[in-house]
């Protein structure tokens, strides 16, 4: 059968790749087992209708935009597309939750998960931001529905049909994130589905799946106790295990990322001059991998790209925020259980708007949206000040001074995550501002606001952005070091000043007269009133974000002992449960010498 060759594209290494929905015909005359795979990915939590610049808008490829997204639409899109297909399986790529929208976010993602157990998804690759808590939370609270800390408070909490979260309808598979300690996976590898063709008989299909490799060191999901191999091994280790039980039909369920050239415009389906480590990693991959499906860097291909024995295979991602829906029809031979390379079609469906949303998945959301507002509301403590993020002098504010607090509390909770001193860029050299809001005394403008409440979701809009607090060790140089670099010379010559807050227990003094590397001096540095020992090693709390240099402070390079301590949002919240009156600081850690 001829593949409809629409765009060519070339990726580093030269590939030629074909691109665009791949013609077939019905094949159930000559008695296949005809197979459909549906799949989402990187859905983080958009129950609602993402705006534009949520990814609501999306190119069709003529030049026009189509808008799209929100669950009830995209349930609406699979039950559609399921209609006749006898063999259907809906499943997702990673990075479901760790949902950015308030609604979700604030309720440990458990509507996320209600919303993906209604539509059906049977299993789901783990993305990296499944790890954003802990392997534990995704196992036992997310899979099994395990609570923690106060039900209705802190887990657990009750859902659109008035019970009590139970987890997850599907489970989540990697084969590449393995304990640090056992070497084994924190999840199952692979999973095998039996589809059954009209004369009765059963074909499984395989489908392995890893994760992007910079999972356990990434901001968000940075996780000591873990470590990751590679891919391109794990993928062929298990597809040879597969093999020895008698599966031949192979689908790589990977998050790991890929582009278009032109992203920002290139159609859904199109496939021109695409890039990125899934491509790289295809090469890698065993022949007897049919069908690569992807996530992870939230952009949109439908490419056929040949496999390393020059046979043709899809290679597709879907977006995000469910926007696409990628549909894989698989014809296998219902006596060897092979993948008909030359029959299978895909192609990328945009969950468009103009549809009735679905009634039933519209309530869950509704329920969530109305909960948000309430979460939002809840008073959690008193404020007898001020906190902003405006700068003295120095570079000192109330507001950025109160979050180092924060980290530095939260790191004492644990004998191992115990810090000497907090760290918090106030306004890093770039990327992510931790520091987002003020934290003004006045009444603000939401109903439930009086003058000196902090609400809920005043707290939660104030400091963090889903970053854990590490507790690292490092050397009383490495820490002048680090210092030093809230003054970093631009190109045109100019210095920019990024300065840090630190914890209450830390004050320091510098000469902006002197070059740029020496205007602190370690003598001017005091820690618990002691001055800073070069030689000696500290334990510094720190958001994960600045840790790995994503701030642009290098210095911390070289860092030993990393500890996950609680997450910026949650910890907040939980501060200001235990500190039910709090009061501005004087602006006293950081003074200018001269």
């Amino acid at each position: 059968m001829r593949n409809v060759l629409r765009r060519i594209g070339v990726i580093a290494a030269g590939t030629a790749l074909v691109g665009g929905a791949l013609s077939v015909t019905p094949a159930s005359a000559d008695n296949t087992v005809d197979v459909q795979l549906l799949n989402i990915t990187d859905f983080h939590g958009y129950l609602r209708p993402p705006t534009a610049g949520q990814g609501g808008s999306i190119p069709a490829g003529d030049g026009s935009p189509v808008t799209v997204g929100g669950a009830a639409y995209l349930a609406t899109h699979i039950k559609g597309l399921r209609s006749g297909h006898a063999n259907s399986v809906l499943f997702s790529s990673g990075d479901n939750f760790a949902g950015w929208p308030f609604e979700v976010d604030a309720f440990q993602d458990e509507p996320t998960i209600e919303v993906l157990n209604k539509l059906g998804v049977r299993f789901s690759a783990m993305g990296n931001h499944e790890l954003d808590v802990a392997p534990d939370f995704l196992v036992k609270h997310m899979e099994q529905g395990r609570c923690f800390g106060t039900v209705g408070v802190d887990s657990c909490f009750t859902d659109s049909t008035g019970r009590r979260f139970h987890g997850a309808d599907f489970d989540f598979q990697s084969g590449n994130i393995v304990s640090a300690r056992t070497g084994r996976p924190i999840v199952d590898p692979y999973r095998i589905e039996w589809f059954r063709g009209a004369g009765g008989k059963r074909v499984p299909v395989g489908f392995i799946t890893t994760t992007v490799e910079g999972s356990v060191t990434n901001s968000t999901s940075y996780q000591p106790g873990l470590r990751a191999l590679d891919q391109a091994r794990t993928i062929n280790r298990y597809s040879e295990e597969l093999k020895r039980q008698g599966v031949e039909a192979i689908v790589l369920n990977v998050h790991e990322g890929g582009s278009p050239k032109f992203p920002l415009t290139a159609g859904y389906n199109d496939c021109d001059g695409v890039f990125g480590p899934v491509f790289d990693l295809a090469k890698k991959v065993t022949p007897e991998v049919d069908a690569i499906v992807t996530g992870d860097w939230h952009w949109r291909f439908n490419c056929s790209v040949p496999d390393p024995a020059g046979n043709p295979r899809p290679i597709v991602e879907a977006g995000n925020h469910g926007a696409v829906i990628n549909e894989i029809d698989l014809s296998l031979d219902p006596k060897t259980g092979e993948v008909l390379r030359d029959r299978t079609r895909s192609v990328n469906h945009a969950v468009t708007r103009d549809v009735a949303p679905d009634p039933e998945v519209q309530r869950i959301v509704d329920y969530w949206a109305a909960r948000g507002e309430e979460r939002y509301a809840t008073p959690l403590a008193v404020q007898t000040g001020s906190f902003t993020r405006t700068p003295n002098a120095a570079g000192e504010s109330t507001a950025a001074d109160l979050y180092a607090d924060v980290q530095y509390w939260n790191a004492q909770r644990t004998s191992a995550g115990k810090a000497d001193l907090a760290l918090i860029a106030a306004r890093p050299v770039k990327g992510s501002y931790a520091v987002r809001g003020d934290l003004p005394y006045a009444k603000g403008s939401h109903p439930a606001d009086a003058d000196g409440r902090i609400l809920f979701g005043e707290s939660w809009n104030a400091y963090g952005y889903g970053n854990p607090v590490l507790t690292v060790s490092v050397k009383g140089r490495q820490l002048d070091a680090i210092l030093e670099q809230q003054w970093q010379k631009q190109p045109d010559g100019s210095v920019r000043f990024a300065p840090f807050a630190v914890s209450r227990n830390v004050s320091y003094g510098y000469d902006p007269a002197r070059p740029v590397g020496d205007r602190v001096s370690p003598r001017d540095v005091r820690i618990n009133g002691r001055p800073l020992d070069p030689a000696r090693t500290y334990r510094v709390a720190a958001l994960a974000y600045t840790v790995i240099g994503a701030d642009g402070y290098g210095a911390f390079t070289g860092y030993t002992d990393p500890v996950r301590n609680g997450p910026d949002h949650e910890t907040f919240v939980e501060y200001l449960r235990a500190h039910k009156k709090i009061a501005p600081a004087p602006l006293n850690r950081v003074r200018v010498k001269g």
